[in-house]
């Protein structure tokens, strides 16, 4: 394991986490305030669960995969003889595409998108939402992270960087903040944004299938997946999903079991 991994990814999820939660609080960019105590511990609890899932089913992480990968010098890159920064700088991007194709995947295959329509079904989009993800989709992309580091021949010091970006950028843009107008824009170029992500959660579901990325901005342009704005604004947009807007799908075991169900037909 890279030297400190846990207390690494750990210190940036709260750090990050708090940041979020402030600046929500300071410059909420919607009123969204239905039940936070209960979405919030919800929200939460799923994210403890992935933990604690992958830990048992899977408990070599993405990090892990890398240093097993390195040690045995396989993959594209070392294949290729590139240089150690380059084949970091590679590894950050490509991983972040292959996430980027894994998103598109799972709207469109039915069984996939029963797994990750889970996270859609939230009806207020905040920093918690950024964690809000089923288990079985989490070991999924685990597989899939797996499979491209292998092929790679990622650095474990790619993988950390990139897995850290990965948790911190899911948090910035499900937060509730508003950002200054003149300034949105031009940050919509570098990262993807709150207002860009957000209308990948709108009820319109030609809306839901845009903006798939989670760190970088450029692959919605590049593939045409790209939505500026909501129809209705972010204002007056409804968030969610259609069958399952009942309170109690907020609540931890009606998340986990949610895939098996279908919603307000039962």
């Amino acid at each position: 394991m890279v030297t400190g991994e846990v207390a690494i990814r750990l210190g940036a999820f709260v750090a990050v986490f708090a940041a979020m939660a402030l600046w929500e609080v300071l410059a909420p960019r919607r009123h969204d305030l239905a039940d936070r105590p209960v979405r919030w511990t919800n929200n939460l609890g799923i994210l403890l669960v992935d933990a604690l899932v992958v830990r048992l089913v899977a408990p070599a992480s993405a990090v892990g995969i890398a240093l097993a990968v390195e040690a045995k010098g396989w993959g594209l890159l070392p294949l290729l003889g590139a240089p150690y920064w380059l084949a970091v700088l590679l590894s950050v991007v490509i991983l972040d595409l292959v996430i980027y194709a894994q998103h598109v995947v799972f709207h469109h295959v039915p069984l996939l998108w029963r797994l990750h329509r889970m996270h859609h079904a939230d009806t207020v989009i905040d920093v918690s939402s950024g964690g809000r993800f089923h288990p079985g989709e989490i070991l999924l992309s685990l597989a899939i992270k797996g499979v491209a580091i292998l092929v790679l021949g990622a650095p474990a010091v790619a993988v950390l960087a990139f897995e850290v970006l990965l948790n911190a950028t899911s948090m910035f843009n499900h937060a509730n903040i508003r950002i200054p107008p003149r300034l949105e824009p031009m940050l919509r170029w570098l990262v993807v944004t709150p207002d860009m992500h957000r209308v990948h959660h709108s009820i319109l579901r030609r809306e839901t299938d845009s903006n798939f990325g989670f760190n970088l901005p450029w692959w919605d342009r590049l593939f045409g997946t790209y939505r500026a704005e909501p129809e209705k604004g972010h204002e007056a947009m409804t968030l969610g999903l259609d069958e399952f807007r009942d309170p109690r799908e907020r609540w931890l075991d009606r998340l986990v079991t949610q895939p098996l169900r279908n919603g307000d037909q039962g």
